[in-house]
């Protein structure tokens, strides 16, 4: 679990640097089918992680630096979940 974790941040926070610039998917079909300009601006866009960036880190190692929060984020809230599942699963006595 611990490998896979380091794997997950290592990738979030280095690898992305070698990201591509060019349009996802979605972005590429919307410009191919011509509703890239019905685009409304969404509530998170001045969120603490908005456009894979965090705001007053050099632009190189904002995208890394959101990547690794949010893997973070992701870790915490399963591992929660988890426990709480784990919690409310009755025990059964016996082996029953």
């Amino acid at each position: 679990m611990i490998v896979g974790l380091l794997v997950a941040l290592l990738l979030a926070g280095v690898v992305s640097l070698w990201a591509s610039a060019s349009p996802d998917g979605l972005n590429r079909v919307a410009g191919d089918l011509g509703f890239a300009g019905a685009e409304q601006a969404s509530g998170a866009q001045d969120g603490p992680l908005a456009g894979y960036e965090v705001a007053g880190i050099d632009s190189r190692w904002s995208g890394g630096v959101a990547g690794v929060i949010g893997c973070l984020v992701v870790l915490a809230c399963t591992s929660a979940l988890m426990l709480l599942r784990k919690r409310s699963t009755p025990r059964t006595v016996g082996g029953e």
